[in-house]
This record gives C-alpha cells, sequence and structure tokens, in this order.
C-alpha cells in the first residue's frame, strides 16, 4: 500500500522512481496503483511527473 499523505507519497514515489523503475506507468502497472490518482495528490503540492527526469517535480 502506497502513503496516503502527499508529502510522504512524494518521497516514496521518487524513491521507487529512481531506484526500481524506468517509468510512472511500470510502476503503476507493477504496484497496480491508479497513475491519475498519485498524479492528482502529488498536482495538490504543486509536483507533476517529468518523464524526462523520471521524478515528480
Amino acid at each position: 500500500m502506497i502513503p496516503s499523505d502527499p508529502v510522504m507519497l512524494l518521497s516514496y514515489i521518487n524513491l521507487k522512481l529512481r531506484d526500481n523503475y524506468s517509468s510512472l506507468e511500470a510502476l503503476c502497472d507493477d504496484l497496480d496503483e491508479s497513475k491519475s490518482e498519485i498524479e492528482e495528490k502529488l498536482k495538490s503540492i504543486n509536483y507533476t511527473y517529468d518523464k524526462d527526469q523520471n521524478q515528480f517535480v
């Protein structure tokens, strides 16, 4: 289960992206999570996914 708090979620997702996944899509497929829900939660704290960096910035 992924964190529900947006700040904790940011840290968790960026760590997983850096260490284990080549894209947000791959992470979501593997963890069976909704890409749009993750993007919405992180947008609420002004972070968006950057494909080139493979991180939320």
